[in-house]
Protein backbone atom coordinates (compact mmCIF):
# COMPACT_ATOMS: atom_id res chain seq x y z
CA UNK A 1 0.00 0.00 0.00
CA UNK A 2 1.25 3.46 -0.95
CA UNK A 3 0.30 6.28 1.60
CA UNK A 4 0.60 10.06 0.54
CA UNK A 5 1.80 12.53 3.22
CA UNK A 6 0.80 16.33 2.95
CA UNK A 7 3.31 18.61 5.30
CA UNK A 8 1.94 21.46 7.14
CA UNK A 9 3.24 24.98 8.10
CA UNK A 10 6.49 25.18 8.90
CA UNK A 11 7.84 22.64 5.51
CA UNK A 12 7.56 26.07 3.66
CA UNK A 13 10.59 27.41 2.22
CA UNK A 14 10.85 30.45 -0.45
CA UNK A 15 10.40 29.71 -3.77
CA UNK A 16 9.16 26.53 -3.27
CA UNK A 17 6.39 26.85 -5.59
CA UNK A 18 8.41 27.80 -8.34
CA UNK A 19 10.83 24.98 -7.37
CA UNK A 20 7.72 22.42 -8.03
CA UNK A 21 8.59 19.46 -10.30
CA UNK A 22 12.31 20.80 -11.10
CA UNK A 23 13.40 22.50 -14.36
CA UNK A 24 10.62 20.48 -16.55
CA UNK A 25 7.82 20.47 -14.41
CA UNK A 26 4.81 18.24 -15.40
CA UNK A 27 2.24 19.60 -16.76
CA UNK A 28 -0.13 18.93 -14.22
CA UNK A 29 1.87 21.04 -11.60
CA UNK A 30 1.02 24.21 -13.94
CA UNK A 31 -2.64 23.37 -14.17
CA UNK A 32 -3.04 23.10 -10.65
CA UNK A 33 -1.21 26.20 -9.68
CA UNK A 34 -3.40 27.64 -12.82
CA UNK A 35 -6.64 26.41 -11.31
CA UNK A 36 -6.04 27.38 -7.78
CA UNK A 37 -5.24 31.16 -9.17
CA UNK A 38 -8.35 31.64 -10.57
CA UNK A 39 -10.53 29.96 -7.55
CA UNK A 40 -8.67 32.13 -5.33
CA UNK A 41 -8.31 35.45 -7.82
CA UNK A 42 -4.66 35.87 -7.44
CA UNK A 43 -1.72 34.89 -8.46
CA UNK A 44 -0.72 31.77 -6.37
CA UNK A 45 2.98 32.20 -7.75
CA UNK A 46 3.26 35.17 -5.58
CA UNK A 47 2.90 33.35 -2.52
CA UNK A 48 5.92 31.61 -2.31
CA UNK A 49 8.55 34.79 -1.42
CA UNK A 50 10.21 35.43 1.75
CA UNK A 51 8.16 38.52 2.04
CA UNK A 52 4.87 36.72 1.54
CA UNK A 53 5.56 33.79 3.21
CA UNK A 54 5.67 35.97 6.72
CA UNK A 55 1.36 35.47 6.34
CA UNK A 56 -0.10 32.43 7.59
CA UNK A 57 -2.82 32.69 4.71
CA UNK A 58 0.03 32.89 1.73
CA UNK A 59 1.79 29.55 3.88
CA UNK A 60 -1.39 27.54 3.93
CA UNK A 61 -2.93 28.16 0.71
CA UNK A 62 1.01 27.76 -0.95
CA UNK A 63 1.13 24.07 0.78
CA UNK A 64 -2.07 23.21 -0.05
CA UNK A 65 -1.29 23.54 -3.94
CA UNK A 66 2.15 22.25 -3.88
CA UNK A 67 0.95 18.98 -2.27
CA UNK A 68 -2.21 18.69 -4.39
CA UNK A 69 -0.38 19.62 -7.57
CA UNK A 70 2.25 17.02 -6.69
CA UNK A 71 -0.37 14.43 -6.33
CA UNK A 72 -1.84 14.74 -9.21
CA UNK A 73 1.01 15.07 -11.24
CA UNK A 74 2.19 11.73 -9.41
CA UNK A 75 -1.12 9.86 -10.24
CA UNK A 76 -0.99 11.05 -13.51
CA UNK A 77 2.55 9.01 -14.39
CA UNK A 78 0.72 5.69 -12.49
CA UNK A 79 1.63 6.33 -8.77
CA UNK A 80 -1.82 6.40 -7.35
CA UNK A 81 -2.59 6.70 -3.30
CA UNK A 82 -3.92 4.39 -1.42
CA UNK A 83 -4.16 6.25 1.57
CA UNK A 84 -3.33 9.76 2.97
CA UNK A 85 -3.08 11.68 5.88
CA UNK A 86 -1.84 15.18 6.07
CA UNK A 87 -0.15 17.12 9.29
CA UNK A 88 -3.03 20.13 10.28
CA UNK A 89 -3.05 22.10 7.28
CA UNK A 90 -1.76 19.49 5.04
CA UNK A 91 -5.02 17.15 6.24
CA UNK A 92 -6.84 19.66 3.17
CA UNK A 93 -4.89 18.02 0.91
CA UNK A 94 -4.81 14.71 1.94
CA UNK A 95 -8.67 15.42 1.62
CA UNK A 96 -8.30 16.06 -1.60
CA UNK A 97 -6.29 12.83 -2.68
CA UNK A 98 -8.95 11.02 -0.57
CA UNK A 99 -11.48 12.68 -2.71
CA UNK A 100 -13.56 13.48 0.59
CA UNK A 101 -13.52 17.08 -0.99
CA UNK A 102 -13.36 19.10 -4.22
CA UNK A 103 -10.14 20.93 -4.68
CA UNK A 104 -11.68 24.37 -5.27
CA UNK A 105 -13.49 24.26 -1.85
CA UNK A 106 -10.55 22.89 0.20
CA UNK A 107 -8.97 25.88 -0.93
CA UNK A 108 -11.52 28.19 -0.06
CA UNK A 109 -11.25 26.59 3.42
CA UNK A 110 -8.10 26.86 3.68
CA UNK A 111 -8.11 30.48 2.59
CA UNK A 112 -10.87 31.18 5.29
CA UNK A 113 -9.12 28.91 7.90
CA UNK A 114 -6.11 30.90 7.78
CA UNK A 115 -7.43 34.09 7.91
CA UNK A 116 -9.15 33.20 10.87
CA UNK A 117 -5.71 32.01 12.43
CA UNK A 118 -3.92 35.45 11.68
CA UNK A 119 -7.10 37.85 12.83
CA UNK A 120 -7.19 36.30 15.89
CA UNK A 121 -3.30 35.92 16.71
CA UNK A 122 -1.49 38.52 14.14
CA UNK A 123 1.46 39.00 16.29
CA UNK A 124 3.06 37.40 19.74
CA UNK A 125 2.27 34.29 19.01
CA UNK A 126 3.90 30.68 17.73
CA UNK A 127 5.22 27.48 17.90
CA UNK A 128 8.04 25.66 19.78
CA UNK A 129 9.32 22.15 19.12
CA UNK A 130 11.03 20.02 21.65
CA UNK A 131 13.13 17.29 20.93
CA UNK A 132 14.05 14.35 23.96
CA UNK A 133 10.78 14.70 26.17
CA UNK A 134 7.51 13.00 26.24
CA UNK A 135 4.23 14.29 26.40
CA UNK A 136 3.66 13.57 30.29
CA UNK A 137 6.96 15.34 31.10
CA UNK A 138 6.29 18.35 29.02
CA UNK A 139 3.08 18.24 30.62
CA UNK A 140 4.33 18.76 33.72
CA UNK A 141 6.94 20.96 32.97
CA UNK A 142 4.49 23.52 31.38
CA UNK A 143 2.05 22.83 34.56
CA UNK A 144 5.34 24.12 37.04
CA UNK A 145 6.72 26.67 34.74
CA UNK A 146 3.88 28.98 36.17
CA UNK A 147 3.08 29.48 32.32
CA UNK A 148 -0.59 29.49 31.49
CA UNK A 149 -1.18 30.51 27.54
CA UNK A 150 1.35 27.42 26.20
CA UNK A 151 -0.30 23.97 25.40
CA UNK A 152 0.91 20.82 23.51
CA UNK A 153 0.19 21.25 19.70
CA UNK A 154 1.62 18.54 17.57
CA UNK A 155 2.73 15.13 18.81
CA UNK A 156 5.24 14.22 15.93
CA UNK A 157 6.98 11.15 17.96
CA UNK A 158 6.77 9.93 21.23
CA UNK A 159 9.71 12.45 22.26
CA UNK A 160 9.03 15.28 19.39
CA UNK A 161 6.59 17.68 20.70
CA UNK A 162 5.37 21.30 19.65
CA UNK A 163 3.91 23.59 21.63
CA UNK A 164 1.93 26.21 20.90
CA UNK A 165 1.63 29.99 22.66
CA UNK A 166 2.59 33.05 23.05
CA UNK A 167 5.95 34.30 22.98
CA UNK A 168 6.72 35.46 26.41
CA UNK A 169 5.04 31.49 27.76
CA UNK A 170 7.29 29.99 24.89
CA UNK A 171 10.33 31.55 26.30
CA UNK A 172 10.16 30.76 29.49
CA UNK A 173 8.82 26.99 28.58
CA UNK A 174 11.63 26.56 26.43
CA UNK A 175 14.17 27.45 29.29
CA UNK A 176 12.34 25.02 32.01
CA UNK A 177 12.55 21.86 29.10
CA UNK A 178 16.01 22.44 28.82
CA UNK A 179 16.82 22.38 32.10
CA UNK A 180 14.89 19.11 32.47
CA UNK A 181 17.04 18.01 29.92
CA UNK A 182 15.59 18.06 26.44
CA UNK A 183 18.32 17.79 23.79
CA UNK A 184 16.69 20.69 22.06
CA UNK A 185 13.89 23.37 21.63
CA UNK A 186 13.55 26.09 18.60
CA UNK A 187 10.82 28.17 17.47
CA UNK A 188 9.05 26.94 14.73
CA UNK A 189 8.35 29.31 11.35
CA UNK A 190 4.77 29.80 12.87
CA UNK A 191 3.45 32.73 13.35
CA UNK A 192 0.22 31.56 15.12
CA UNK A 193 -0.51 29.29 18.06
CA UNK A 194 -1.84 26.16 16.12
CA UNK A 195 -3.88 23.28 17.52
CA UNK A 196 -4.24 24.42 20.92
CA UNK A 197 -7.87 26.48 22.76
CA UNK A 198 -6.75 29.59 21.79
CA UNK A 199 -8.34 28.71 18.15
CA UNK A 200 -11.72 27.88 19.99
CA UNK A 201 -13.77 30.77 18.20
CA UNK A 202 -11.77 30.41 14.90
CA UNK A 203 -12.81 26.38 14.90
CA UNK A 204 -16.20 27.66 15.45
CA UNK A 205 -16.34 30.08 12.18
CA UNK A 206 -14.70 27.67 10.07
CA UNK A 207 -17.14 24.75 11.23
CA UNK A 208 -20.05 26.90 10.22
CA UNK A 209 -18.44 27.56 6.60
CA UNK A 210 -17.38 24.00 6.83
CA UNK A 211 -21.36 22.72 6.98
CA UNK A 212 -21.75 24.58 3.56
CA UNK A 213 -19.59 22.50 1.90
CA UNK A 214 -19.98 19.34 -0.07
CA UNK A 215 -18.04 16.76 1.00
CA UNK A 216 -17.86 12.90 0.18
CA UNK A 217 -16.92 9.67 1.68
CA UNK A 218 -13.67 8.91 0.81
CA UNK A 219 -12.21 6.44 -1.91
CA UNK A 220 -8.94 5.60 -0.22
CA UNK A 221 -8.38 5.71 3.76
CA UNK A 222 -8.44 9.15 5.04
CA UNK A 223 -6.47 9.56 8.85
CA UNK A 224 -7.94 12.27 10.77
CA UNK A 225 -5.78 14.21 12.66
CA UNK A 226 -7.17 14.70 16.08
CA UNK A 227 -7.90 11.21 16.75
CA UNK A 228 -5.14 9.39 14.43
CA UNK A 229 -7.97 7.15 13.04
CA UNK A 230 -9.57 6.15 9.87
CA UNK A 231 -12.49 7.98 8.87
CA UNK A 232 -14.79 7.10 6.38
CA UNK A 233 -17.74 9.44 6.10
CA UNK A 234 -18.41 12.80 4.82
CA UNK A 235 -19.21 14.27 7.56
CA UNK A 236 -16.15 13.00 9.66
CA UNK A 237 -13.91 14.04 7.53
CA UNK A 238 -15.68 17.60 7.72
CA UNK A 239 -15.22 17.80 11.49
CA UNK A 240 -11.91 16.33 11.14
CA UNK A 241 -10.81 19.42 9.15
CA UNK A 242 -12.67 22.38 10.39
CA UNK A 243 -11.75 21.73 13.96
CA UNK A 244 -8.01 20.24 13.79
CA UNK A 245 -6.94 23.79 14.04
CA UNK A 246 -8.29 23.65 17.70
CA UNK A 247 -7.08 20.33 18.60
CA UNK A 248 -3.51 18.53 19.23
CA UNK A 249 -2.03 16.56 16.05
CA UNK A 250 -1.39 13.40 17.02
CA UNK A 251 0.63 12.66 13.62
CA UNK A 252 3.13 9.31 15.49
CA UNK A 253 -0.35 7.91 16.32
CA UNK A 254 -1.44 8.46 12.36
CA UNK A 255 1.47 7.16 11.20
CA UNK A 256 1.15 3.74 13.22
CA UNK A 257 -2.24 3.26 12.00
CA UNK A 258 -1.19 3.83 8.32
CA UNK A 259 1.79 0.95 9.24
CA UNK A 260 -1.36 -1.46 10.63
CA UNK A 261 -3.47 -0.64 7.21
CA UNK A 262 -0.78 -1.74 5.55
CA UNK A 263 1.13 0.84 3.86
CA UNK A 264 4.51 0.20 3.44
CA UNK A 265 5.49 2.95 1.08
CA UNK A 266 4.96 6.32 2.49
CA UNK A 267 5.21 9.54 -0.12
CA UNK A 268 5.70 12.92 1.15
CA UNK A 269 4.38 15.60 -1.02
CA UNK A 270 6.77 19.01 -1.18
CA UNK A 271 8.10 20.89 0.23
CA UNK A 272 10.46 19.44 2.53
CA UNK A 273 11.04 15.55 4.23
CA UNK A 274 9.77 16.04 8.00
CA UNK A 275 6.83 13.64 7.84
CA UNK A 276 8.88 10.91 5.80
CA UNK A 277 11.98 11.04 8.34
CA UNK A 278 9.01 10.83 11.35
CA UNK A 279 7.83 8.02 9.30
CA UNK A 280 11.38 6.14 9.02
CA UNK A 281 11.38 6.62 13.18
CA UNK A 282 8.29 5.13 13.99
CA UNK A 283 8.03 2.28 11.33
CA UNK A 284 11.79 1.02 10.39
CA UNK A 285 10.63 -1.57 7.90
CA UNK A 286 8.57 0.85 5.75
CA UNK A 287 10.00 2.83 2.50
CA UNK A 288 9.39 6.29 2.18
CA UNK A 289 10.12 8.92 -0.53
CA UNK A 290 10.23 12.67 -0.45
CA UNK A 291 9.47 14.47 -3.27
CA UNK A 292 10.55 17.74 -2.32
CA UNK A 293 12.10 19.35 -5.53
CA UNK A 294 12.63 16.53 -7.84
CA UNK A 295 11.16 16.14 -11.57
CA UNK A 296 7.61 14.28 -11.25
CA UNK A 297 9.45 11.25 -13.48
CA UNK A 298 12.13 11.09 -10.77
CA UNK A 299 9.83 10.79 -8.30
CA UNK A 300 7.89 8.18 -9.52
CA UNK A 301 10.45 6.13 -10.41
CA UNK A 302 11.83 6.20 -6.72
CA UNK A 303 8.37 4.76 -5.41
CA UNK A 304 8.64 2.56 -7.92
CA UNK A 305 12.07 1.31 -6.29
CA UNK A 306 10.49 1.57 -3.02
CA UNK A 307 7.66 -0.34 -3.75
CA UNK A 308 9.93 -3.40 -5.39
CA UNK A 309 12.35 -3.15 -2.44
CA UNK A 310 9.21 -3.43 -0.37
CA UNK A 311 7.74 -6.73 -1.59
CA UNK A 312 4.66 -4.79 -2.71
Amino acid sequence: MIAFLFPGQGAQVPGFLHALGGPDPHPHIAATVSEASDVLKLNVLDLDSADALRSTVAVQIALVVAGVAAMRALRAVGVEPEAAAGLSVGAYGAAVASGAIAFDDALRLVQLRAQLMENAYPTGYGMLAVVGLNEREIGATIAQSGVDDVYVGNLNAPRQIVLAGSDAGLERVRQCVLERGARRAERLAVSVPSHCELLDDAARLLTDAAREVRFDAPRIPYIGNRGARVLRTADAIRDDLATNLRHPVRWHDASIVLGELGARVFVEMPPGRTLTQLADEALPDVATVAVEQSTIGSAAARVRAAIARSGG
